[in-house]
């Protein structure tokens, strides 16, 4: 595992989705320590009339990258490095990001999720 959801504001060309799930899941890889067959990645866009910052529309990109991985499997200079390697292929990817774009990677408890019909509890809490 991960998942990863990306939202982001304006919607992307077909070569910067491309290019953002790939990163994104290299990082994944080689940051977090996550199996690639596992890292699932969703790219969606935004409507531009219902996403505001500071009660205004935004003038620029923004985004909202959601991660999850399971509780205890990535430590906080991993966590760290990986916000540091997203926010800079958003940016590279897209240009300057809006100040308010956020990144959040949730750790999940092993008994809560999984795949394939099992937890990560059952599979001895794998990444």
């Amino acid at each position: 595992m991960p998942y990863i959801d990306l939202l982001i504001e304006p919607a992307p060309t077909p070569a910067q989705a491309t290019r953002l799930a790939q990163g994104l899941t290299d990082a994944m890889v080689e940051v977090g320590g996550k199996r690639r067959a596992v890292t699932a990645v969703r790219i969606a866009a935004a409507d531009s009339a219902l996403w505001s910052i500071g009660g205004e529309r935004c003038p620029q990109a923004t985004a909202y990258l959601d991660v999850k991985v399971t509780e205890g499997s990535n430590s906080r200079e991993e966590k760290a490095a990986l916000v540091e390697r997203f926010h800079r292929l958003l940016v590279e990817t897209l240009g300057e990001l809006a100040e308010a774009s956020y990144i959040a990677i949730h750790e999940l408890p092993a008994e809560s999720w999984g795949y394939g019909g099992l937890t990560q509890a059952a599979r001895g809490g794998r990444p």
